[in-house]
């Protein structure tokens, strides 16, 4: 009986890989790996076995409940099976159901985190998803249900969308029913993390316009205070942070 480690990819760059994800890499017999994890990383399992069982909204997908039964099947007949996911792989990553598989099989496992892709668009653009005094709180939200509905909510100063795919005019008329102001900031980002990373900014009344260049593209929608690009802070209220900081 071996263990599997859920492993968090990031959102495809390589280099953004933890040092312990790379060190599970090196060691693992199978990897079993999501379709948004970048191919560059094989190179730092190059004797596993690899196997795609990747999901994505609106294509065909490996159905979850074969990815459970693949995953108990690998972990005993295996030393160390990793589970690569795209991101973080408790955000979006179907994780509860995967570690349900494999506690009722009586199979051990570790999760290592990973970026998310709303931390990667937070850093790629310079926006960061809380700002001192305006900002305070962040929700990290799915634009689909599991009945494939947009839905939207008004439950933090920042909220970011995942898997809003090419439904954004629906994201925006859900946003503005949830009692978003209809010229808030919205940023929305495709591959965050990667070298063609594109970024367009909008209001929440005409985020439909972004779909076209955003198409085919994972994409992250970041509505809010931490969508707003940066404005140079006024004089004053630097001195007053310098005169704060030396007390």
């Amino acid at each position: 009986m071996g263990r599997v480690a859920f492993v968090g990819a990031g959102p495809g760059a390589a280099d953004l890989l933890t040092l312990r994800a790379a060190r599970l890499l090196a060691q693992a017999d199978v990897v079993l790996v999501d379709a948004l994890a970048g191919p560059e990383l094989r190179e730092l399992a190059p004797d596993a076995r690899w196997i795609d069982v990747g999901k994505r909204g609106f294509r065909a997908s490996t159905a979850q409940d074969v990815i459970c039964a693949l995953l108990v099947r690998m972990a005993r007949e295996h030393a160390l099976v990793v589970r690569l996911k795209g991101g973080d792989p408790g955000v979006f990553g179907r994780l509860d159901e995967e570690l349900q598989a494999l506690h009722a099989a009586g199979i051990g496992f570790e999760i290592v985190p990973g970026v998310s892709a709303a931390l990667a668009a937070a850093a790629d653009t310079a926006r960061p998803l809380t700002r001192r005094g305006r900002g305070r709180s962040v929700a990290l939200c799915t634009a689909m249900t599991r009945e494939g509905r947009v839905r939207a909510a008004r439950l933090a100063d920042t909220e970011v969308y995942y898997m809003a795919g090419c439904r954004l005019g629906a994201l925006s008329r859900e946003l503005q029913a949830a009692g978003w102001p209809a010229g808030t900031a919205v940023s929305v980002v495709s591959r965050a993390g990667c070298p063609d990373m594109l970024q367009s900014d909008h209001v929440v009344a005409d985020l439909g316009r972004a779909a076209l260049l955003h198409a085919g593209r994972p994409s992250v929608v970041v509505v809010g205070v931490g969508a707003e690009p940066l404005q140079a802070r006024p004089a004053a209220m630097l001195l007053s942070d310098q005169a704060t900081a030396g007390h």
